[in-house]
């Protein structure tokens, strides 16, 4: 595991231990960034129901970051976590 990885996995687990909730446009950042270094490019597939607003706004966080390069996404979150942990 490359150094990049290291600092991506620490940042994710530094977030989870994180006493206080960022608010909800942070957290679709977190989410959007974290699916794009892990999973790469959102797939196809569509929340399940039309009423799943959560899933939906999640879908289109991610969506937005298409073609972003999974190191680049572990860089921002990264850089992200550490905003808020300032």
């Amino acid at each position: 595991m490359n150094d990049l990885h290291r600092q991506f996995h620490q940042a994710a687990d530094d977030l989870r231990r994180r006493k206080e909730r960022p608010d909800n446009d942070t957290l679709l950042a977190l989410y959007a960034l974290y699916k794009q270094a892990l999973e790469g490019d959102v797939h196809d597939c569509q929340p399940t129901s039309f009423f799943d607003f959560i899933g939906t706004a999640k879908q289109e966080a991610w969506s937005r970051l298409k073609g972003m390069s999974q190191d680049e996404a572990m860089r921002q979150y990264v850089g992200l976590v550490q905003q808020l942990l300032d």
